[in-house]
């Protein structure tokens, strides 16, 4: 057998153990990063598998790519609904948040360690980050849902704070070599690294959905190649102008993933797994280079920091960044349990390895061991109480259901349309309605309802249930209509926007209009948007582009049929409207 083959025999029973072990996690309320890290570590030389492994460079590598992968696949998850709701303090969590959170941790450290201050404060860098992936799949197994800004603030905070912790690490480990200086050599580092960051991950992100939906591939499965390879070309420039590539990366799959793209959903699926293969892979690798008997060697000094982390530095991190958007203290306290670290810490810890000159490296192993065991206690303390925290606090709300089926448009060209899930609650104002029933949109129609097991082809006498997904193509820019209709409440339902025309088929009704879009034309409810205009123009103005106002709304003739009547209407709602033109959600507190 050649070396290669063995090789590929152990990765393969490694993943694979990787992912069954997965499933004891589930039951244990536990992250699967710890799992992972654990089938490493019984792998490694000190363990069952007795793997020799002690390459930090190629650890480095490896951490490094796979960080790149989850970056960008985090970053086409984030929705721009999550960072409208909560950019302020999800940006100050994630930059001020990591700083604070790193000072404390490291002076701490400094002082338990016996090391140097900067030496301290390079440890508290390492592990200043948090992990969204964590977070979000120990509440999915756990049945809870957030409040949508809690949700919204660690989406953002837990997915963009990584940079910000890469910096420091880097900073502390430059001042340690004296390459730069501790002020303006700093600060204009990270000016340096944030700036190429951002305009680099913007750039590439845009350029990689235009290239996207305008080249032919042919072959559907090369465009998921083609957006990791636009993902691995915007690290690779950041880094090589001097900017931070994992921000650079983050921004482009944030920019990717809310711009209309062919083959949207195998894209995001595609990235998923390569994700989910990088976090197996990394884990794996770092608990390979894990020993055990080290870990128990510094366990005493290593609570001690952890404890200081959990209870100290991140409650202050999230009170000085978070109170004044005036969360209330349940909401405070469950941000700030909110902390559980993953595999960034570890793969930062390798920095200080790979350098060879006495001023990081009589205190390399030393700190590797320290973040190792603090990411691991943080991560199995902080997971499993997660769900139950969120309980206790009231913060607990229905989560949303899995779609049990997904539809996609698939075209070789780019597609004026998207299709959306939406599912069914019972408050909803489409639950317990016939199809016929539904006053949707113009360009709205309904493809498919799933229900349990089935799918059922709409006709106008189905009836929608509670519980239902219903599947939708649209045109964009629909959606805030769409959204009225199928949204859970008057606080989840997106806000209609002023000066944006929505079309509306002609014989939608007064009645309708009131009904599911809280819109009101003092007009009688049976009358039809038809029968208004055409009364309110009379027979020789009735042509398209006629416009009608009633109040604060303004009806536009958008099509009209061969007898004259129309069967396209496009609304907006004037800027100078206050509320009582269409339901808007409340502003946030």
């Amino acid at each position: 057998m050649f070396l290669i083959d063995l090789i590929i025999l152990v990765s393969g029973l490694l993943l694979l153990l990787g992912i069954v072990s997965s499933k004891l996690g589930t039951r244990l309320g536990m992250p699967v990063l710890v799992l992972f890290l654990l089938v490493g570590m019984l792998a490694g030389s000190e363990g069952i598998g007795g793997l020799e492994f002690e390459d930090y460079r190629l650890a480095h590598a490896i951490g490094t790519l796979a960080l790149v992968m989850i970056l960008f696949d985090g970053g086409l998850g984030t929705s721009l609904a999550a960072i409208r709701v909560a950019w302020k303090p999800s940006i100050l969590l994630a930059t001020f948040g990591v700083l604070v959170t790193a000072v404390i941790t490291g002076v701490a450290a400094s002082w338990i360690l016996k090391i140097s201050l900067l030496e301290g404060l390079l440890l508290g860098g390492i592990v200043g980050s948090t992990d969204a992936s964590a977070v979000f799949s120990i509440l999915r197994r756990g049945g809870v849902g957030l409040p949508k800004r809690i949700s919204a603030v660690l989406e953002v905070e837990s997915a963009s704070n990584d940079p910000m912790a890469i910096f420091l690490t880097i900073g502390c480990i430059e001042l340690l070599l004296g390459h730069v200086a501790f002020g303006p050599g700093l600060l204009w580092l990270f000016a340096k690294q944030m700036f190429i960051g951002t305009a680099l991950g913007l750039l590439g992100g845009y350029a990689a959905v235009w290239v996207v939906n305008r080249i032919e591939l042919g072959a559907t499965g090369m465009y998921p190649v083609l957006v990791s390879a636009c993902c691995l070309l915007t690290y690779g420039l950041a880094v090589q102008l001097g900017g931070s590539g994992f921000l650079a990366v983050y921004l482009a799959g944030v920019v990717v993933g809310n711009k209309q793209l062919m083959f949207q959903q195998g894209i995001r699926r595609f990235h998923d797994a390569i994700a989910w293969l990088a976090q197996i892979v990394m884990f794996v690798t770092l608990g390979l280079l894990c020993f055990p008997s080290r870990l128990w060697d510094v366990s005493a000094k290593a609570i001690l920091i952890c404890l200081v982390l959990l209870f100290v530095a991140r409650p202050v991190a999230v009170m000085l960044s978070a109170l004044p958007f005036r969360f209330t203290w349940r909401e405070l306290s469950f941000l700030s349990w909110v902390g559980l670290k993953g595999a960034v810490p570890i793969t930062l810890a390798t920095f200080p390895l790979m350098f060879a000159t006495p001023e990081i490296s009589m205190q390399a192993p030393l700190l590797f061991d320290v973040v190792f065991f603090i990411v691991v206690v943080s991560a199995t303390i902080q997971g499993i109480s997660l769900t139950p925290a969120a309980r206790w606090l009231g913060l607990e709300r229905p989560r949303e259901p899995e779609p049990p089926v997904t539809l996609e448009i698939s075209s070789l060209r780019h597609v004026d349309g998207k299709v959306l899930d939406y599912p069914v609650t019972e408050d909803s104002r489409a639950a317990g309605r016939l199809v016929k029933e539904l006053a949707l949109p113009g360009g709205v129609v309904i493809a498919m309802i799933a229900r349990g097991e089935k799918v059922i082809p709409p006709q106008g006498i189905t009836r929608i249930h509670a519980g239902d997904h219903v599947i939708l193509v649209l045109k964009p820019g629909t959606e805030p209509l769409v959204d009225q209709v199928f949204g859970r409440n008057p606080e989840e339902r997106t806000t209609v926007p002023t000066e944006v025309e929505f079309p509306f088929r002609g014989s939608t009704t007064v009645g309708e209009l009131v009904e599911f879009y809280s819109i009101h034309v003092n007009a009688p409810p049976e009358t039809s948007l038809d029968e208004i205009m055409r009364r309110e123009l009379g027979p020789e103005r009735t042509e398209v582009d006629a416009v009608v106002e009633f109040g604060s709304l303004r009806f536009r003739v958008q099509r009209l049929s061969h007898q004259g009547c129309i069967e396209l209407v496009g609304m907006s709602i004037l800027p100078e409207s206050d509320t009582s033109g269409a339901e808007s959600a409340p502003p946030q507190p």
